[in-house]
């Protein structure tokens, strides 16, 4: 034991997602010591506006052969190689309930966000943006009109080292017949914590962190942007609606258009970060559909950003984060400090 006293910016501890109930291992001691690691050249990233060769620019041949049409916004299409299948039979597997599997049916679709081949969403004009926002919220809408669907995931894949197969600015949306894992853990804290106090869990979370502005990157007036209390990535944010509100669905064209700003002054953060096109996974986390009522859910949208160091140093989940928990170095504190107060003018762009 020692006499000194605890401090979260310089001792080990663990903190709880109250999201998923799950603990991560934070290091702060260990920012303090020398880097010896992996480190690689970085890659320019540098795009035309147009490539023949792509399968999302306008006018070209997808994979599957068929053709893309001269489209001017973005541009929706059922993925060509998609991993869940609209006509899968329903059936599985239960050996002794050790030997376990279900069916799995779904819908997925690829959203081209411009025709341009070279603007990624931190490159487009807000407006722009906003129409993106609407075409997340008709297609959320429409794919709930499919009775056996169950959860709709909007996200989006930036850059090769988050696994995205073509270089042109797309998201993506999975509609099934499940809950999946992450969104089961969510929907069993947010309700549990709605049954006992009868209000929003992260609608009481944003009013904490609001209150102590420690990991506030900024706000809007109906969007708080956030490292969470919980992160694990080096600048894992949110995107949280001020409004308790259970999915996109409801959005006002005025809560449509802050969430297009929020996602344009942050990603622009990003990139702005180690000037550079700043990968990550980002996705929204909303209500369940077709499962009846869901008050206690409140929408959000997480960034899952790799980087760490610099444009070529990742965060790797290995040892300990593979056989344990999550642990991280660098505090939320540290991150969201250094995020709000990154410039909102592109790097690219002269000031």
């Amino acid at each position: 034991m020692t006499n000194e006293t605890f401090d979260l910016k310089e001792h080990p501890h663990s903190r709880l997602n109250i999201l998923t109930g799950d603990w991560i291992l934070v290091s702060p001691h260990r920012t303090k010591r020398p880097w010896q690691g992996k480190v690689e050249a970085s890659q320019m990233d540098e795009r035309p506006e147009y490539d023949p060769n792509c399968y999302l620019c306008p006018g070209n041949k997808r994979a599957d052969g068929s053709d893309n049409p001269d489209y001017k916004a973005s541009y929706v299409f059922t993925n060509d190689y998609s991993s869940l299948l609209l006509n899968t039979p329903d059936g599985g597997l239960n050996d002794d309930e050790l030997l376990v599997a279900n069916s799995q049916r779904g819908i997925c679709r690829v959203i081209s966000f411009s025709p341009r081949h070279d603007l990624t969403l931190p490159q487009m004009e807000t407006p722009d943006i906003r129409k993106v926002v609407d075409v997340w919220q008709a297609e959320y809408q429409e794919l709930a009109t499919y009775p056996w669907i169950k959860h709709i995931q909007i996200f989006e894949n930036k850059g090769d080292i988050m696994g995205c197969s073509n270089p042109h600015p797309h998201g993506q949306i999975w509609a099934q017949n499940s809950i999946p894992v992450e969104v089961a853990k969510e929907t069993r804290q947010q309700k549990e914590y709605f049954e006992q106090k009868g209000r929003s869990l992260l609608g009481d979370y944003v009013k904490l962190e609001l209150k102590r502005q420690e990991r506030v990157i900024f706000e809007n007036d109906h969007f708080v942007v956030l490292v969470p209390f919980w992160a694990v990535w080096p600048y894992e944010t949110m995107i949280v609606s001020k409004r308790h509100i259970t999915s996109l669905l409801y959005f006002t064209d005025e809560e449509k258009a802050a969430l297009a700003e929020a996602i344009k002054r942050l990603t622009v953060r990003y990139d702005n970060m180690f000037e550079t096109s700043f990968p990550y996974s980002s996705g929204m986390h909303q209500s369940p559909v077709n499962m009846g009522d869901h008050p206690y859910w409140h929408w959000h949208m997480h960034f899952y950003p790799p980087l760490l160091r610099s444009a070529t140093v990742k965060k790797f989940m290995v040892g300990y984060e593979m056989l344990a928990n999550p642990q991280r170095d660098i505090t939320a504190e540290f991150a969201a400090e250094k995020l709000r107060n990154l410039s909102e003018v592109h790097y690219k762009v002269k000031e």
